[in-house]
């Protein structure tokens, strides 16, 4: 699996363009917006999207969603149902983060702990991680040893729990449970900042360490 990072939205978002060598298949993962900026990426790179994953309904990480998925013809796969009334409020965080007005959409397939998704030849393994929102999802690259984990854990930090129906102790538990226990030497691509490894975080990450 080949991935390239795309920081989107004024928050600076992690956008990431996942694909299969073999196939040349490819997803966007977490298309927050500026989307004149992600497609650029996937003509650069000569890919052929078939999906959109995400790992969370947060406007920087699904507002570009329901436009790109109508304009490309993409079925949506994530996040978990607990984000559902994330994803219905959208219009509502629009206006909350000073962002342009996204509209809501319906995931063609909502994920659950120990799902499998499919990017042409690749295999992501779905881990439910709540606590940054009620339905966050990580998807785990074994193959690569490579883990998108949206704002779950950054380097050096967790990510926040402070809004609607986020929870600090399911935050810890999945990432001490969920995500340390595939290893430390997994490397992971957080919703913003740089990448990191599981086992650096473990022995470095002072909310966690």
């Amino acid at each position: 699996m080949k991935y390239r990072i795309i920081p989107v939205t004024p928050f600076q978002q992690n956008c990431t363009l996942i694909w299969c060598e073999s196939t040349n298949k490819a997803a966007v993962v977490d298309p927050g917006g500026d989307l004149e900026k992600i497609l650029q990426v996937v003509e650069q790179e000569g890919v052929e999207l078939e999906k959109i994953l995400l790992t969370h309904a947060h406007i920087d990480h699904a507002g570009g969603t329901a436009e790109l998925a109508g304009s490309k013809g993409l079925p949506i796969e994530g996040p978990h149902l607990g984000d559902k009334f994330w994803i219905d409020g959208m219009a509502q965080q629009s206006a909350m983060f000073n962002f342009p007005l996204c509209d809501g959409f319906d995931p063609d397939r909502w994920l659950d702990d120990g799902d499998e998704v499919i990017v042409g030849d690749c295999s992501l393994q779905v881990l439910h991680c709540p606590g940054h929102t009620p339905g966050h999802v990580v998807f785990y690259n074994a193959d690569d040893q490579v883990a998108l984990v949206g704002d779950v854990i950054f380097n050096g930090s967790i990510g926040r729990t402070d809004f609607p129906q986020g929870n600090h102790q399911e935050l810890i538990s999945s990432i001490k449970n969920k995500l340390f226990s595939l290893g430390k030497d997994v490397e992971f691509i957080p919703g913003h900042g740089p990448g990191s490894t599981f086992g650096f975080e473990m022995d470095n990450n002072p909310f966690v360490r």
